[in-house]
């Protein structure tokens, strides 16, 4: 028996099995993807003030939705089911992997309580979990090494055209209908993507892109993979194996954290800058649907793939670069974010939200790209699932409500300061309760417009405590790749002796 990865790479000097335009359109799908994997997984922080406000939750449990309820299952069944791409059929996972979480997202739609909805949450979680570790391994056997940090960037481009759709639509539905349809609108459509990837979408032969930059370079190994029917039993390196390879030196180490903290900051203050303009300034859903839509959406967009573009160009001079430009984009947009969430004039801050978003992602294309040349064929998804175990798990699950905690935590000591009473008994969901009159009711939202506001600002900080990790990383990533490089071009002429 043989697994999908059946089909022969091409001996030296043969056309290639892939054009160029067929591997962007596959790129472009994983992209589509991807887009609504962040649509489904993100819409909740542009409807999350609707949601509070019906089903009467604090600021920590909209960021328990937004973040631990969803992390939860997605972290650790990550390394799982990347363990089964390393041997199946990384397109059949991705596929299977959409439709569930399109499902979940329109099932939360359906809930009437925070539990309800955060069990729902759980599940989208489950299914989001089979498309990234998948899909950079299918990423890198499309494409070479000296091309994936752009390829992964453009990869990573569904985050700002998820979060921008998400933002839009959502925030359209949710002020017109209401959120329940904001959910099932957004999600249902993932089943559309998951067909079309199924119809269109090769798998490819394992180490393709690796086999043709060998082919073309004399003294350069074969890589393990290279063979053109890999029996389903072969054994992917160890977890341990691969752990050791993207934690156990300064450059990678440093890098991960560096995108974790990044990530840990992003998340956080994402799930709660909605809320904030519509807490601070009194903006409907669809209007601040359209702020984070399409300001944040074009910015996000433009660093995302600059920051690829760009470090794999600089790169031919030095891989220093791949953590230089994440570093400086970093420390750059942190004071940028600041002076935005702290501007009185909610159009002046809606137009600042420009800069800092180019900026700041700059570090997603070049920390995958290194991660991916950094380990052997059948290590890539795992080293894919390993690193978002790490970041999403501390990222994605954690930085949302400690986020939303500290904004409850300024609001209660700002409600505090004017001695009305309990916080949370005074102001259930951030508004006055029934019958306290409408001082208290301005007085609740008030304290927390301040809170959040303070709140965001603290946690935009953390963008500098990134930028510094990537800095440290820049230190060794040269010496760290080169002997990265080492290492797979041994094992892979181990292999092929064997």
């Amino acid at each position: 028996m043989v697994t999908t990865d059946a089909a022969a790479a091409p001996p030296a000097g043969q056309k290639p099995l892939y054009t160029e335009g067929y591997k962007q359109s596959v790129l472009w799908l994983l992209v589509l993807a991807y887009t609504f994997n962040f649509i489904d997984r993100t819409i909740i922080s542009t409807i999350g003030e609707a949601i509070k406000v019906d089903l009467k939750l604090t600021d920590t449990q909209l960021g328990l939705l937004g973040g631990l309820a969803f992390a939860l299952l997605y972290t650790t069944l990550g390394i799982p089911i990347a363990r089964l791409a390393e041997r199946r059929s990384r397109i059949n996972i991705i596929t299977i992997a959409i439709v569930v979480w399109s499902l979940f997202t329109a099932l939360c739609g359906m809930a009437n309580s925070f539990v309800q909805l955060m069990l729902f949450r759980v599940g989208v979680g489950v299914g989001e979990a089979g498309l990234s570790p998948p899909a950079h391994s299918l990423i890198s056997d499309y494409f070479e090494p000296q091309k994936r940090a752009s390829a992964l960037s453009i990869y990573s481009f569904g985050i700002p055209l998820g979060t921008m759709f998400g933002a839009v639509a959502g925030g359209w539905i949710a002020q017109n209908l209401d959120w329940r349809m904001a959910f099932m609108l957004v999600g249902l459509p993932g089943i559309i993507v998951a067909i079309l990837l199924k119809i269109f979408v090769k798998e490819p032969p394992r180490g393709y892109s690796d086999r043709l930059v060998a082919d073309q370079v004399a003294d350069v190994p074969r890589l393990e993979g290279d063979e053109t029917a890999p029996p389903v039993h072969a054994k992917p390196p160890s977890i341990m194996a691969v752990a050791k390879r993207i934690f156990g030196k300064w450059g990678f180490f440093h890098m991960v954290a560096g995108i974790t903290m990044a990530s840990f900051a992003g998340y956080g203050t994402g799930q709660y800058s909605a809320p904030y303009f519509i807490r601070m300034f009194g903006l409907d859903l669809a209007t601040v649907g359209l702020i984070f839509g399409v300001v944040g959406g074009i910015a996000a967009g433009i660093g995302t793939l600059m920051g690829g573009f760009l470090t794999d160009w600089a790169g031919k001079r030095s891989n220093r670069w791949y953590a230089l430009v994440p570093a400086f984009g970093l420390l750059i947009a942190c004071p940028l974010y600041i002076l935005v969430y702290t501007r009185d004039d909610w159009r002046l801050a809606a137009g600042l939200l420009l800069i800092p978003g180019i900026f700041h992602y700059t570090y997603l294309g070049p920390t995958f790209g290194v991660i991916q040349n950094a380990v052997s064929l059948r290590m890539r998804a795992t080293a894919t699932a390993l690193l978002f175990f790490v970041l999403n798990l501390i990222a994605l699950g954690f930085g949302p409500p400690f986020c939303g905690w500290v904004i409850d935590t300024l609001s209660q000591a700002q409600f505090a300061a004017k001695d009305l009473g309990p916080f949370f008994e005074m102001c259930p969901g951030g508004i006055g309760k029934e019958g306290a009159g409408a001082a208290i009711d301005a007085a609740c939202r008030a304290a927390v417009a301040q809170g959040t506001r303070e709140g965001i600002v603290w946690n935009l900080l953390i963008y500098a405590w990134a930028g510094v990790h990537y800095l440290l990383a820049a230190i060794t990533l040269p010496k760290d790749m080169a002997e990265a490089l080492r290492l797979t071009e041994a094992e892979a002429t181990a292999t092929a002796a064997a």
